[in-house]
């Protein structure tokens, strides 16, 4: 269940392949319909990662579709990523597409470039019986536009000998999480690790956390789409949260990357370190047993709780020539044993979203995740998948000015929310 440590993009995308039938560059061409029956048309699956093994495990989960005849293309993710409107937008779009949940998908949703596939939520489909966190985080527009097969999470992470060593808990509320930062400073060490060097959106969690439990998920969601300002009241009372654990946080960490952060925490030279689940696979793999996590602690307990789990999935072209046939592609992608076998084989440590998936061969640790993202009353991605690459920019800018100089926090909003109007009214 461990991944590669290759990219933060790289992790999120989460999917990739090559061709089960043939591998065919960048082509947007869809499915085959010359000879008028669209049930006996050739199916293309856009794939947009090419990582070993997530390429090797979508090859063979494709390989075991056998109802209709599929094309599974590898696109590289920038490529795919910029083509990604003219895939959708062309005469002859692909099928069936790789992607993720959030922002770019309820947009493509809202031009109608996107299948509703409502259907598979109901009744007997592949997606009935998934979370309605998940199922909510799949819709746009009252319609269900996406098919999520896999996700992670997110939580403060620690060793639980070091824990012990210092005779602290993993806490539950604000205050508690404030009084442990205490306890672990005074022991000498730094209470949190942090690397905003060369991966300056690791920045952006302690942000949009905090925002999920000040504000909720709806008005993250809102703020993220330009709905309300950066300089205002309730980013500003976030910002005084950030600002309470500026004086926790390992100097260092602004000339680490979000890997060399891991080392303190590994050595016990910091206590706690609030990033994905893909930690796992830069933890030596003696101490991944003595790795522990707990959710962000509740700071109003009128705020439903919401959990940063960044999904990856599949979505339909609306155009497509045979929408019987990609809905019938993306049941079997959906389906238990398909996912099962991408994840063992990718040797991701994502967590299945089908809840009839086998998961008691799966680590203590990241059983404790699918308990916590089941539990969890909303989903929301991350900062860049709930609004856009270029959003993010002008947060990593945001966020590191304030993480040098939070005495200008009122300033750097300001600055930011001029930043993020230019972004989001281009």
């Amino acid at each position: 269940m461990i991944s590669a440590p290759l990219s933060r993009r790289g992790f999120l995308a989460g999917l990739g392949g090559v061709g089960a039938a043939s591998l065919l560059g960048a082509c947007a061409t869809g499915s085959d319909d010359s000879s008028g029956s669209a049930a006996s048309s050739t199916l293309t699956l856009q794939s947009s990662l090419s990582d070993p093994d997530p390429k090797a495990a979508l090859t063979k989960v494709v390989e075991g579709y056998t109802k209709n005849k599929t094309t599974l293309n590898t696109i590289a993710i920038e490529t795919f990523r910029a083509q990604l409107p003219t895939y959708l937008n062309s005469g002859n779009p692909p099928d069936v597409l790789t992607w993720y949940a959030g922002s770019v998908a309820r947009d493509y949703a809202s031009k109608g470039f996107l299948l509703d596939v409502s259907d598979l939520w109901t009744g007997s489909g592949p997606c009935a019986n998934f979370s309605p966190a998940l199922k909510e985080l799949s819709t746009a527009e009252g319609k269900q536009i996406f098919i999520p097969t896999n996700y992670y999470w997110w939580g403060v992470f620690y060793r639980k000998s070091a824990f012990q060593e210092w005779g602290v808990q993993a806490p539950t509320t604000w205050d508690e999480f404030i009084a442990v930062c205490k306890t672990i400073k005074s022991k000498g060490v730094a209470p949190l690790s942090m690397g905003t060097g060369s991966t300056p959106w690791v920045a952006s969690g302690w942000f949009d956390y905090l925002n999920l439990r000040v504000n909720g998920a709806e008005f993250h969601r809102e703020l993220l789409a330009g709905k309300h300002s950066f300089d205002s009241a309730e980013v500003k009372t976030v910002m005084d949260h950030y600002r309470q654990l500026v004086e926790y946080i390992d100097p260092k960490g602004r000339s680490y990357s979000w890997q060399d952060a891991v080392t303190p925490l590994a050595s016990k030279k910091a206590g706690m370190y609030l990033i994905g689940a893909f930690i796992s696979s830069a933890v030596p793999q003696d101490q991944v047993g003595d790795l522990d996590f707990f959710r962000v602690p509740v700071i109003d307990p009128s705020v439903p709780l919401a959990e940063e789990a960044p999904t990856d999935g599949y979505f339909a072209s609306a155009k497509s020539r045979n929408p019987q046939g990609a809905k019938d592609l993306l049941t079997y992608l959906a389906s238990a044993p398909a996912q099962q076998q991408f994840i063992e084989l990718a040797k991701s440590s994502n967590l299945p979203t089908s809840p009839t998936v086998d998961t008691t061969k799966f680590s203590p640790l990241v059983q404790k995740g699918i308990t916590m993202l089941n539990d969890s009353k909303a989903i929301t991605q991350f900062f860049n998948r709930d609004s856009s690459d270029e959003l993010q920019t002008t947060a990593d800018t945001a966020l590191t000015k304030f993480l040098d100089r939070p005495g200008d926090v009122n300033k750097i909003l300001t600055e930011w929310q001029a930043s993020a109007k230019k972004v989001i009214g281009s």
